[in-house]
């Protein structure tokens, strides 16, 4: 490649637009363009690492047995209501209409689609195990995009579908799809560690997340040291809180108090009340298919609302208003409590059972009610796992105090089970002529959002550092002067030798000032850069240069090239699984 022919418009200054250093050094690097909110052109060195990271994924896929097929990114509505997701995912799903005022889907993912074509083409135990993938345009309506290629609107996804027979070879599908992704990411350079995850909207039995540390990242993970446990905390749980529920042995009955002007936890814990976070009960009300839902934790903890979805069964539910919490309880929110509530559902979190000596609202505005006991005052909650960890708990199995740090999530795989089979009619005949549902997996890779990742935790200041297997060039070759004729024959000999390696070469043959050429070439990162000047060519030298380090050396021309080629097969095998 001669950057001269080439599209790299680079920038100096920080895009506005962009919030952390992926996003701006994407832009800054001449890798993409904005064209609206959540929507992205790939510029052409931007495309060359896309395609890379496309390369890698297939090559896994096809060496973990997977069959490559491609859907229609439109898809109709009927098969999600069949599925049951139409209403769940509606707040994500793009609609169109066609010239008959038909609605279609923009697909934001196919197991929908995979599941209908199953049930046309296999129906008998001979034709399983099979595993189907594609890579294609994804379409969500997200609330906000942000952060460029990691929450758009449109983007690129792997995803592959796995039918089996039975749940012993659905578990082994399940696991060579771990394998596979643990081979992925690191192929792609990147640090990512697999997490228990929530299945969220997509259902099935478990899951798991692969995440990439990054402090700008949108989720959290909790883990402990040495790797026994990590879990998005969605999922994460723990010995539960450092201090405490208070449990008194004999308490007198629920004492009505005043608390005027008081509604909210740190109201009640100062003066002249006192009430510590802990020894209080917090009361959320929410509406559910139109039916109000109370929610119960103890005051220190926030509310996870994965876990809620997973106890309600449902993730259709959202804050009930002021209005309703006084329809619902009598009271506006800050004074609102489930002693003897026994005609509305309660959920209330597994740290406050049995605990006693507790302060809650007493469904009257500017009141609270003290000495509860809530075995003896609330009336057959729901108890479920409710509350959002905290680093320093203990985790269940070891005791080691819990962690918590920011990632990205690059990669999610599902074992569903049957959710999808059996309301799509995806059923095969088995050894005894039984029919039964294919029990299936889903495995997604957000092929854009990895490449930003791959940024996003390989960068410095003067530009991305780029691992071998995604940089656009492998190898930048530069003649420091464009008008020096004996530089420029040397640089194109040493390109042309180069690419004859099979090397990805890029040559800035550019007419333009060293220092400019010096920043493009850090900030675009490629892991070589030879770099042909008049001043080493004196010395029958070229500057030999590692974009990682920041290593310059003098060396002779004519081991340039084999330099070169040794120093990124030694890259390349650092990166092999």
């Amino acid at each position: 490649m001669r950057w001269s022919q080439q599209l790299i418009p680079t920038l100096r200054e920080v895009p506005q637009e962009a919030e952390i250093p992926s996003h701006q050094l994407l832009l800054r690097a001449g890798l993409i363009r904005k064209l609206g909110a959540g929507l992205y052109t790939f510029l052409p060195l931007g495309l060359r690492a896309l395609r890379k990271v496309e390369r890698i994924v297939r090559e896994e896929m096809d060496r973990a047995g997977a069959l490559e097929v491609l859907m229609p990114a439109l898809q109709p509505p009927e098969i999600w209501r069949q599925s049951g997701r139409y209403e769940a995912a509606s707040e994500v799903l793009f609609k169109v209409e066609d010239r008959q005022g038909r609605e279609w889907l923009l697909g934001p993912t196919h197991e929908e689609v995979i599941t209908t074509l199953v049930a046309g083409e296999i129906n008998s135990y001979r034709q399983l195990p099979r595993n189907f993938y594609q890579i294609q345009v994804k379409f969500r309506d997200e609330i906000r995009p942000r952060f460029g290629l990691m929450r758009a609107k449109e983007f690129i996804m792997k995803d592959a579908y796995s039918f089996d027979a039975t749940d012993e070879l659905a578990q082994a599908s399940y696991h060579r799809m771990y394998d596979a992704y643990t081979r992925i990411f690191k192929r792609c350079g990147l640090d990512a560690f697999p997490v228990e995850a929530d299945t969220g909207v997509m259902g099935g039995k478990f899951s798991h997340e692969f995440m990439v540390p990054a402090e700008t990242g949108e989720n959290e993970v909790a883990y402990v040291d040495g790797g026994s446990y990590a879990a998005n905390v969605e999922k994460a749980t723990s010995r539960g809180p450092l201090v405490e529920t208070p449990r008194v042995a004999t308490g007198p009955a629920p004492e009505k108090f005043a608390t005027p002007g008081v509604i909210t936890i740190e109201q009640l814990a100062a003066a002249p009340h006192g009430v510590e976070a802990h020894r209080q009960i917090k009361t959320l009300v929410y509406m559910v298919d139109c039916k109000p839902v109370l929610a119960l934790l103890r005051g220190d903890d926030q509310l996870n609302e994965a876990k809620f979805t997973a106890a309600l069964g449902t993730g259709q539910f959202r804050a009930a208003t002021a209005e309703e919490c006084l329809a619902t309880l009598g009271a506006h929110p800050g004074s609102l409590g489930a002693v003897g509530v026994s005609k509305v559902r309660v959920v209330a979190d597994l740290t406050l059972q049995n605990g006693a000596g507790l302060v809650t609202g007493a469904n009257e505005d500017g009141f609270h009610l003290r000495h509860v006991d809530v075995a003896r005052d609330l009336v057959a909650p729901q108890w479920s796992d409710l509350r959002t960890v905290r680093a320093g708990e203990l985790e269940v199995s070891s005791g080691a105090p819990l962690k918590i740090r920011r990632a990205i999530e690059v990669g999610h795989v599902f074992k569903l089970g049957t959710k999808y089979s059996e309301a799509l009619g995806a059923r095969f005949l088995d050894t005894d002529g039984q029919q039964k549902p294919c029990i299936m997996g889903c495995y997604g890779i957000g092929v854009t959002r990895t490449l930003q990742a791959a940024i996003e935790q390989s960068f410095d200041a003067n530009g991305i550092v780029w691992p071998v297997s995604l940089a656009p060039a492998e190898v930048e070759v530069m003649a420091i002067n464009a008008q020096h004729a004996e530089s420029v024959q040397i640089a194109e000999q040493l390109v042309k030798e180069l690419e004859a390696l099979g090397l990805d070469v890029m040559y800035d043959d550019r007419d333009e000032r060293a220092g400019v050429k010096f920043k493009d070439a850090d900030l675009l990162g490629a892991p070589v850069r030879i770099c042909v000047g008049e001043r080493s060519l004196a010395k029958g030298a070229v500057e030999f240069k590692l974009r990682k380090g920041g290593q310059m050396d003098m060396i002779p021309v004519a081991e340039a090239v084999s330099r070169a080629q040794a120093v990124l097969a030694e890259m390349k095998a650092l990166l092999q699984p």
